[in-house]
């Protein structure tokens, strides 16, 4: 089961919905990591089409979708009272087909919820339980798309509901004029294949198996004291579930190994208010991009295979070693002036000035091991 076919299914969504690359792939990211996703933005623009794919994709699966409105019972979401049961004295729903039984779901206006359907829809969004007369039933449910026409407002007791979204996105209408109107003028039909239930499973029992290298938990501490220099303070849960999205961003993108560029995808996840998000995704950036880490990550293994070697020759001390020490030496110098002159371009980067006295200790040693050979 390659994810070459997850690949093509992202393809094909990007070519049925224009401009939504980036919530297809947010959409993918949250399936295989069985996260939650909000789509904040005005009607029209494609957010319940593309969540109800969700359904269409995923063969075997129940798929779920409702729209809130003010005067919403729980009956809508979770299944009306049984009348036998309510005969009985007990409190019971019949839950056959509603939200509560679903793989996926997907609930328009979703800050609409009141206080009835509230406090049962945080239950299950986080924990996938159900209560059901007071007896904790297990949800099948593996991802919810929410959506809403605006943010939420301070003192409406949605907090909790806001929060249980790890991906969180704007969605706008088409913003270019010339793919509004290749939009206009499409008038065909896109074949999206599709996954079963069992197929998913196993892709994200995959995702699960990627890794993460101990730079991306040292970036992630590093993006966590940043935000907070801000005022910026994402919950530790939150950096918790975070990994299962870089895995599954990576996994998406085929490889195993998650990578620098993975964390662009946390401008969406570690924002707490809207008035956040631009200064979030500023630091976000500037770190995920970063070319000097990026930089000294690519030389420093370079370097020190380059003096592994040089001991190796030492040691063995065959013919060939003394122009093989001589080779490494040049290799060396020519890695140190690419570390000098990228220190002179940032002189304020410690970790680029620690890194250049380093090799340059070390290219003496070597230097005197070839004269003395």
């Amino acid at each position: 089961m390659s994810f070459l076919r997850l690949q093509q299914i992202q393809q094909l969504l990007n070519q049925k919905f224009y401009d939504r690359e980036a919530e297809i792939e947010a959409l993918m990211t949250a399936l295989l990591s069985k996260q939650h996703i909000l789509f904040i933005g005005p009607a029209g623009t494609g957010k319940s089409a593309l969540s109800s794919m969700l359904g269409e994709i995923i063969e075997g699966s129940h798929y779920f979708q409702h729209l809130l409105t003010p005067f919403s019972t729980p009956e809508e979401l979770f299944g009306v009272l049984s009348i036998r049961d309510l005969e009985q004295g007990v409190y019971k729903r019949n839950t056959a087909n509603m939200l509560p039984e679903a793989h996926f779901a997907f609930v328009d206006e979703i800050f609409k919820a009141n206080s009835a359907i509230l406090n049962s829809l945080l239950t299950l969004i986080n924990e996938r339980i159900f209560y059901n007369n007071g007896v904790p039933l297990p949800s099948p449910l593996l991802t919810i798309v929410g959506s809403s026409n605006e943010y939420i407002e301070e003192g409406e007791g949605l907090e909790a509901l806001f929060d249980r979204f790890l991906l969180r996105y704007e969605v706008d209408y088409i913003r270019e004029e010339d793919t509004f109107i290749s939009m206009l003028k499409d008038e065909q039909t896109t074949i999206i294949p599709k996954l079963t239930l069992e197929e998913l499973m196993h892709h994200q029992l995959r995702v699960k198996a990627v890794t993460l290298p101990d730079a991306i938990y040292q970036t992630l501490a590093k993006i966590r004291t940043k935000l907070r220099d801000e005022g910026i303070r994402p919950s530790d849960r939150r950096f918790k579930q975070s990994l299962a999205l870089l895995q599954a961003k990576a996994y998406l993108d085929g490889r195993f190994v998650v990578n620098r560029s993975d964390l662009a995808l946390l401008e969406h996840v570690l924002w707490e208010t809207v008035e956040q998000k631009a200064k979030t995704a500023e630091i976000i950036h500037e770190i995920a991009h970063d070319t000097i880490e990026a930089f000294i990550n690519r030389v420093k293994p370079e370097f020190d295979y380059i003096i592994s070697d040089a001991q190796h020759a030492m040691i063995t001390r065959t013919p060939s070693s003394k122009a093989k020490l001589s080779d490494l030496l040049m290799q060396g110098k020519t890695l140190f002036l690419e570390v000098q002159e990228m220190n002179r371009q940032a002189p304020d980067r410690q970790e680029l000035a620690l890194l250049k006295r380093d090799m340059h200790q070390r290219l003496m040693q070597m230097t005197t091991d070839v004269i003395g050979f």
